[in-house]
């Protein structure tokens, strides 16, 4: 029996190794067909393949080539594991390695584009680079599509809804150890340059397969790259080559401009450069845009203006849940100096009657621009933002207040603040803990609900509350309908919580006053 039991073991060994390279053979195919890969290239590549996996020849590749990711990735990241070649803590940490040996070399793919660019447009050009993220795994669409989507129509503006998860949330034990591996401080951060190409650890993503685009924006070096996130469709980010903070400028204004010049089938916008009204990463400047798929970009007119001082542009408000001016024109330059005179004077301008104070230990004042192109109309939204406190709102005056933190917290940067709403990954386990409860028939536990250790306690109150009013016998599917709809009224909640000018009579006049104090009037 012991002799029978190794020869098995060894036949299977034997099998894996040939099943293996045929698997890395395949791969450099699959790279050849979808990445772009040139035959030199797929020769080298093949190579660092099998002295990786530890092979001394490979073996005829698979045709028709199977699913990517469970028919080739997978198998192989498996073998690994197995052969001691990674560990299964790093498995998405040697996938990312293996793919970026058969995804074509960073000046390449520059290469590649600008000739694309040169020759057939830049909307061909993009998307041969989104093509390449999402067939090297830069954006992994398999993580991606896991994410659960609805639009949640309503009067005042739809609003796109994305419960996040692609972005699996660690296990403790998985937190320890990153606690213990050594700080580098190499790259600097998530954007920086000197990710290119990054190995990655358990703190820090692998970036071998990222892949960006020099450009200047304003006459500054800056890259641009495919978010590997795509919280909407081709969603871009501009990152400055120089690691320096966000802030909000004349020279912000340029640079979208630049950018909508040369991209002009996207938008770009800017967080804000403070927080609370920010984006998750205010250390390193960066823009972000994409398609112009957001459903503020649909939304029509709520009054116009006019000033002596810009008259080639348009001023008008739209009409959105927070506090929008849109500026449209053919005339760049004036577009810009009304920004910046819009800029300036809402840096300093205080309203005590609808909350707005620019000043009180800190600056409050900022905005959000985002610039695109229609037709040959150049366009810049300003979204008026105040980041104040106070007793009463210690997360922020013009931020969801507490009872809307069950479904979001954290800070309602540019891609919230156009309506496309990105909830956490744990909203999925609890709102159906949620419907449970709506589908029981029993009473529920209350004690146990206000337990902090317990998952739904965050959700106590909306809880009460919708026990009270639909009671615990829904059926499973009028549970689902009454939490969406709950959920898409936060939302719509949390957006009206950030208009520093509230759709009230008292607030659009107050908004037509700060207007008013850059000379623009109401045409």
């Amino acid at each position: 029996m012991p002799r029978t039991k190794k020869i098995d073991t060894e036949t299977a060994a034997g099998a894996d190794v040939e099943n293996v390279k045929v698997l890395l053979s395949t791969l450099v195919e699959y790279a050849k067909d979808k990445l772009y890969l040139g035959r030199f290239d797929a020769v080298y590549a093949l190579n660092q393949l099998l002295a990786r996996f530890k092979m001394d020849a490979p073996a005829a590749a698979m045709r028709p080539i199977p699913d990517f990711q469970t028919g080739i990735l997978d198998p192989l990241v498996d073998y690994a594991v197995k052969a001691g070649l990674t560990t299964e803590d790093e498995k998405l940490l040697f996938e990312t390695e293996i793919m970026g040996y058969v995804t074509p070399a960073p000046g390449e793919v520059i290469a590649h584009f600008d000739a694309l660019c040169s020759m057939e447009g830049a909307q061909k050009a993009t998307q041969y680079l989104n093509e390449l993220a999402v067939g090297s795994n830069y954006v992994r669409m398999a993580d991606i599509n896991k994410n659960i989507r609805w639009v949640a129509t309503l009067p005042e503006g739809n609003l796109t809804i994305t419960i996040n998860l692609s972005k699996p949330e660690k296990s403790n034990a998985e937190v320890a150890k990153q606690k213990l591996l050594p700080q580098t401080g190499y790259p600097k951060c998530m954007l920086c340059l000197e990710n290119l190409g990054f190995h990655g650890s358990l703190r820090h993503p692998a970036r071998e397969t990222i892949r960006i685009i020099p450009m200047y924006l304003n006459d500054e070096p800056w890259f641009m790259q495919f978010s590997p996130y795509v919280y909407f469709d081709e969603h871009v980010i501009a990152i400055s080559e120089t690691h320096h903070p966000m802030q909000i400028s004349d020279e912000t204004f340029i640079r979208l401009m630049d950018f909508t010049e040369m991209f002009p089938h996207y938008f770009l916008g800017s967080n804000a450069d403070l927080p609370i009204v920010g984006g998750s990463i205010l250390a390193h400047e960066h823009y972000q845009g994409g398609k112009k798929v957001l459903p503020m970009f649909q939304r029509p007119i709520r009054k116009h203006f006019a000033s002596d001082n810009y008259q080639s542009v348009a001023i008008d408000t739209l009409d959105w849940y927070n506090s929008v001016i849109k500026l449209s024109g053919k005339n760049r330059e004036e577009i810009q100096a009304a920004a910046h005179d819009i800029l300036a004077a809402w840096r300093n301008y205080s309203d005590e009657s609808v909350g707005v104070l620019a000043h009180t230990d800190a600056p409050h004042n900022t905005i959000t621009p985002i610039a695109c192109r229609e037709n040959d109309v150049y366009v810049l939204y300003l979204i008026l933002r105040n980041n104040r406190t106070d007793e009463k709102h210690p997360y922020g005056i013009f931020h969801p207040t507490e009872d809307m933190h069950n479904i979001k917290k954290e800070g309602i940067g540019l891609i919230e603040a156009m309506g496309t709403f990105i909830l956490p990954g744990r909203l999925q386990k609890e709102l159906c803990g949620v419907a449970e409860i709506l589908t029981s028939g029993n009473i529920p536990d209350y004690k146990a609900l206000s337990d902090p250790e317990n998952p739904l306690s965050k959700h106590f109150d909306m809880i009460i509350q919708m026990v009270s009013e639909f009671g615990t016998s829904l059926t499973a599917k009028q549970a689902r309908e009454a939490i969406i709809a709950r959920v898409n009224a936060t939302c719509q909640k949390i957006l009206e919580c950030t208009a520093v000018f509230k759709k009230t009579e008292q607030g659009q006049q107050a908004f037509e006053r700060f207007l008013n104090s850059v000379s623009i009037y109401e045409a």
